[in-house]
């Protein structure tokens, strides 16, 4: 999925080049692309919905499901491409269409999501139907035996910023509100600006979840849910839903200050040269800490890379140059980092974690076989390495320096005049938020060509797009063994048969996935013209 700063300056300049690309559809072929929008989402909601919400793929028969990991019949998933994409693209739809069906469509996926929305005003990676008891059995059995998926292996009972579920829903929720400005909305997305105001710290940055929780320690390691936060962009994803509201809703000063707070924080947690990067998480005294055990105490060179690309997006929202400052500082040291030429592999040139103090790169490695048996563990050997977490990273840092020395050469106030910070006419929210944003994946979307003659030809008869269900995971059967069984589970997505984690099979089977709907609904929105 793409970080905000990707979304927010991508979707204009890609839905131009959308539209320079595609030929205008003949009346003939927009009411064949019409009705194959139709009847596809006709599927998805009248079929396939559960109570207005979405998990990411479906056996045909229903007698499965998954989201990021296997999910009950009760549930429906917020991780992205969950619910709240799901009513994004039906806005989408509904913008490029008029047709007030993806608009009611919509708005049951704001149900589902108002419907489980935490008191405290965020969301949790799912929602259940079925109640806290359905979801503590879910966390007892499934959750608790997924390997590798160490988010799900406790119940905390409380919302999460990670994989911007909780910003994916606010920002969808605000869109909603402002097409109609329906007041029935209000309430939720009260509750869920409330959440990030009050969950912020007061130096600016966010904890992956909140309300505050420290009791899951395990593997000697601390529990890091509170600790400040950029993994998985959770800082940028939160700033983008301040910016959204603060241009959306009007000036509230609340929201400015969280915003420049927010802001300031990656000044402040950028390390000292000659190491002037970032880690992915901070304690509350600014120092550098792992979080999963796969994720060691270091500094992280596509953490990095991305804060400052947020950097130079704060100089263009602000003209402030302390935003531009120790960029370059930022750059020599991921320079300093890179891999000889003859380690490179596949184009990846920079290895993930970096020692403190060393400069050497750290690499994560596992034994065992599930998560009863099983352990990752951290040295300097970069062979038979874990698969499931990249050991290197591919980082244009020549592009990231050309970036920064157009932004160093411009006029700060010429560059910021049109920044929803700044002080003039509201700022309206993009028209379309997934149509230029091609990285949609729920882990068995299918691949290859997509043109509009092929989508219309190949959704089936009963409204949806067959795809090969390459992600599955092994039943729940009880904990694992205390003793590993015979084999090689170092480099696998999957341990035993009791690790309950997502692994891609050699024997996929037929099934219905989201993100094959949301990427080919896209293509036909395009198609459009919008």
């Amino acid at each position: 999925m793409r970080s905000a700063f990707q979304r927010a300056m991508a979707w204009l300049c890609a839905a131009l080049a959308l539209l320079a690309m595609v030929q205008p559809a003949t009346a003939q072929d927009r009411r064949k692309i019409e009705d194959t929008m139709k009847r596809a989402t006709r599927f998805m909601v009248e079929k396939v919905a559960n109570n207005g919400g979405y998990v990411w793929s479906y056996l045909p028969d229903m007698s499965r499901r998954w989201g990021e990991m296997e999910a009950y019949p009760t549930m429906i998933w917020v991780q992205p491409p969950g619910t709240a994409t799901m009513g994004h693209l039906f806005l989408d739809a509904y913008h490029a269409t008029g047709d007030e069906y993806y608009l009611a469509a919509a708005e049951k996926a704001a149900d589902a999501l108002i419907a489980i929305q935490q008191e405290s005003g965020g969301w949790h990676y799912f929602g259940d139907f079925g109640g806290e008891a359905s979801t503590k059995r879910w966390y007892e059995t499934i959750g608790r035996n997924a390997w590798r998926l160490e988010e799900f292996q406790h119940y905390w009972g409380n919302a999460t910023f990670d994989d911007a579920g909780t910003s994916e829903s606010m920002q969808f929720l605000l869109r909603l509100y402002v097409e109609k400005l329906d007041p029935k909305y209000l309430p939720a997305l009260r509750k869920a600006l409330n959440f990030v105001l009050e969950s912020q710290y007061p130096i600016g940055g966010w904890p992956q979840r909140y309300p505050l929780k420290s009791e899951f320690s395990h593997h000697g390691k601390p529990d890091y849910t509170s600790f400040i936060t950029f993994n998985d962009d959770v800082a940028g994803e939160n700033i983008q839903f301040l910016i959204y509201c603060y241009q959306a809703l009007g000036g509230d000063q609340r929201v400015y200050d969280a915003i420049v707070r927010a802001m300031n924080v990656f000044i402040v947690t950028q390390q000292a040269a000659p190491q002037a990067g970032w880690g992915l998480q901070y304690t509350l005294d600014l120092k550098p800490i792992g979080a999963r055990t796969y994720e060691p105490t270091a500094l992280v060179t596509h953490t990095t890379a991305s804060n400052i690309r947020q950097l130079m997006r704060f100089y263009r929202l602000t003209g402030d140059g302390k935003f531009l400052a120790r960029v370059p500082e930022a750059l020599d040291w991921l320079e300093s980092v890179k891999l000889p030429a003859d380690k490179v592999k596949g184009g990846k040139a920079y290895p993930t974690f970096i020692e403190i103090g060393t400069n050497r790169p750290l690499y994560v490695h596992r034994r065992g076989s599930n998560v009863v048996n099983g352990a990752y563990y951290v040295d300097y050997n970069p062979e038979n390495t874990i698969v499931h977490y990249g050991s290197t990273r591919a980082i244009d840092v020549p592009a990231l320096r050309r970036e920064y020395a157009a932004l160093k050469a411009s006029d700060p106030a010429e560059i910021s005049k049109d920044s929803p910070l700044m002080p003039g006419p509201a700022h309206a929210l993009p028209r379309y938020f997934l149509v230029e944003d091609f990285s949609t994946s729920d882990l068995n979307t299918a691949e290859g060509k997509r043109d509009t003659a092929t989508l219309v030809k190949t959704l089936n008869a009963q409204g949806w797009w067959p795809t090969e269900l390459k992600a599955t995971s092994n039943p729940y059967i009880g904990d694992g063994p205390a003793t590993p069984p015979p084999g090689d589970f170092s480099m696998t997505r999957v341990g035993d048969p009791s690790d309950t984690s997502p692994y891609d099979t050699d024997h996929p089977v037929i099934g219905i996935s989201t993100g094959t709907y949301i990427e080919n609904m896209k293509v036909l929105i395009g198609a459009l013209g919008k």
